[in-house]
């Protein structure tokens, strides 16, 4: 039985290393030219900096298995040092605010180690970038799916390791029933909507003056700030959430203005030249995030399997991500939980 597995980020590559362990037929295709989905890792300086997920927390099992199995290192969140806030009159205090991700682990080298580990563990022959499914068919010998250039690739059962609203984009023949349609473009794609920036600097000059990097602002553009920068050695980096929605943050370089305006109010005029300012906008990104995705989420969105997306063609259409997970939903954790739920599926 042969599975094409849609989606080359983590829930996806995990899928396909469990078929590759039982020795099934399977063919990974990635719309991306690049395997990792949301986990985006920029290199600079000898460096590796996390524009999507960076971090995950004790007591996330699979992931921390994963990496040890694979031989990663992980580190400690760096969060020594004061606290800052700034209010809305973008007024600076020290010593106030609160450090989230104090606690959580970061991987040497970036996320993106991890996936490259696991897509170097795979097949090359089963791989295949950009390779976006723009229809899937259901005939008699069994399911048909049609790229956006043209090709296409048959298989026995399809994994769609991808947001559910990805997924409703894509045209089913015979369509999928409404119940599962509507559910499809109801479920939020885990920050999709959300926009990053990274400053990347010479020297940990917020460290040398007591601070943890740790930061909150009512003011903005970013609402939370933390350290970004690798284990050892340099360079280093601030890493913010941009809290201004999609349609605020389209003029780019007027955005780059105000976050490094902001990053001098809260930790000083050596902010002002970083060697690099990485900016990612989730939203604008077409592999991720749909025109619903820009609304904005007030609150971790209950994830899970919803009943109208199982069974999907008797069973051989099965979801996976981790917008799919039933305790890890939008986690890390969530998208390997989601893989090890698919495979579980695909023993039956």
């Amino acid at each position: 039985m042969r599975t094409l597995v849609i989606g080359g980020g983590l829930s996806g590559l995990a899928v396909a290393h469990g078929l590759q362990g039982r020795g099934q037929d399977h063919t990974l295709v990635e719309a991306r030219d690049r395997f990792g989905g949301r986990i985006l890792t920029e290199p600079f300086g000898g460096a590796a900096f996390d524009l999507g997920p960076a971090w995950f927390w004790p007591g996330q099992p699979r992931i921390a298995a994963l990496t040890d199995r694979l031989g990663l290192q992980r580190f400690d969140q760096y969060a020594q040092g004061d606290l800052i806030y700034e209010d809305a009159q973008g007024q600076v205090q020290r010593g106030r605010g609160f450090a989230s991700m104090q606690g959580s682990w970061r991987l040497v080298g970036g996320l993106d180690a991890l996936i490259q580990t696991l897509v170097q563990g795979l097949s090359p022959q089963d791989l295949r970038l950009n390779a976006a499914v723009t229809a899937l068919a259901q005939t008699d010998a069994g399911i048909v799916a049609t790229l956006a250039t043209g090709d296409r690739l048959h298989a026995d059962r399809v994994v769609l390791a991808m947001p559910p609203r990805l997924v409703a984009d894509i045209r089913f023949l015979p369509a999928l029933p409404g119940a599962a349609t509507a559910t499809l473009q109801s479920v939020t794609t885990w920050m999709a909507g959300q926009a990053k920036a990274l400053a990347v600097y010479d020297r940990p000059f917020w460290r040398d003056a007591g601070l943890s990097g740790d930061a909150t602002s009512r003011r903005g553009p970013m609402v939370e700030v933390h350290d970004a920068s690798p284990a050892t050695g340099g360079p280093f980096a601030l890493f913010g959430f941009i809290g201004v929605p999609p349609e605020g943050r389209s003029d780019v370089p007027a955005l780059r203005h105000h976050l490094i305006a902001q990053l001098v109010r809260m930790f000083g005029p050596q902010a002002a030249t970083p060697a690099q300012l990485f900016v990612k906008d989730w939203a604008t990104d077409p592999f991720t995030a749909t025109q619903a995705d820009r609304k904005p989420v007030h609150a971790h969105p209950a994830y899970g399997m919803p009943r109208p997306l199982t069974a999907l063609w008797g069973g051989t259409l099965i979801l996976a991500g981790t917008e799919v997970a039933a305790e890890f939903g939008g986690y890390l954790e969530g998208a390997l939980e989601s893989a090890e739920a698919a495979l579980l599926t695909m023993r039956v």
